[in-house]
């Protein structure tokens, strides 16, 4: 399996594929399963907002090194609506599609590293790592 993965992402089917992709790449680390839980979780949320609200995006996901430390990183964009206010998306319980409110945030919980870059009308970038402990 190559170093970088990336995923498009337009359905259902492919949170799927993002989130089994992103466990293997993970599992070529060596994170623990319970880990490689986790990591999955965290895509499956960021995923599952990009179908829900831009319809369209990307996910890639590739291995990182910084110093003695080896990780993963996953960038997930889209061109979508944007978010208009990033602190509010950020409070659980917070939603604007339905939902319980907690993919942004539950996301960010089970990460090490998370950021959300947002332009109202012209899409979304989250990136989030995940250090091998």
């Amino acid at each position: 399996m190559a170093d970088e993965v990336r995923v498009s992402i337009n359905s259902e089917y492919d949170i799927v594929t993002a989130r089994l992709k992103g466990r293997d790449l993970a599992a070529k680390l060596g994170f623990s399963s319970t880990e490689l839980v986790v990591i999955a979780t965290a895509i499956s949320e960021i995923a599952r907002n990009i179908v829900q609200y831009a319809k369209h995006g990307e996910i890639s996901m590739s291995i990182i090194q910084q110093g003695s430390r080896s990780g993963i990183i996953i960038t997930a964009r889209d061109k979508g609506p944007g978010i208009p206010n990033i602190n509010l998306a950020m409070q659980d319980g917070y939603s604007t599609g339905g939902g319980l409110g907690l993919g942004l945030p539950g996301a960010k919980r089970l990460m090490d590293e998370f950021e959300v870059t947002s332009k109202v009308g012209s899409g979304t970038t989250v990136t989030m790592k995940k250090w091998l402990r």
